[in-house]
């Protein structure tokens, strides 16, 4: 355990979450409650093909439908790349189901433990770090 950056998120509480106020076993289901949205850089092309609407799909040309097979071939995909952001845009439009689905891939939750890459935290490593 990395005590002194747990200590220094515990009384410091960069985000104002009242660490100061909790107890141990508060401040730690706060530091692993899932909560923090971060930027996606890769995905798995099976998150693409979850995230597409099978009538959408459906509606494709044969070019479209092509154009889509050469980006699920890659096996995880940059969705916020240039390429695969034109190319999925251009399949999937404004008003379609599949383009806010594929907005959701581009963020995801995690813990503020997560965050500060720091391992799963339990209430006695938070009573060690206020106490050391």
């Amino acid at each position: 355990m990395d005590y002194v950056n747990l200590k220094i998120e515990l009384t410091t509480d960069p985000l104002s979450r009242g660490y100061a106020g909790m107890t141990d076993q508060q401040a730690a289901d706060s530091l692993k409650m899932v909560n923090r949205a971060v930027d996606v850089d890769s995905i798995s092309t099976s998150e693409i093909f979850e995230a597409i609407a099978l009538a959408e799909f459906n509606a494709l040309t044969a070019v479209q439908k092509t154009l889509l097979q050469i980006v699920l071939s890659l096996g995880t995909v940059k969705i916020k790349g240039t390429n695969t952001r034109t190319a999925l845009l251009s399949l999937f439009g404004p008003g379609t189901a599949t383009r806010p689905n594929l907005a959701a891939l581009q963020t995801r939750l995690i813990s503020r433990v997560e965050e500060l890459r720091l391992p799963p935290v339990g209430l006695h490593h938070v009573a060690y770090a206020r106490n050391h």
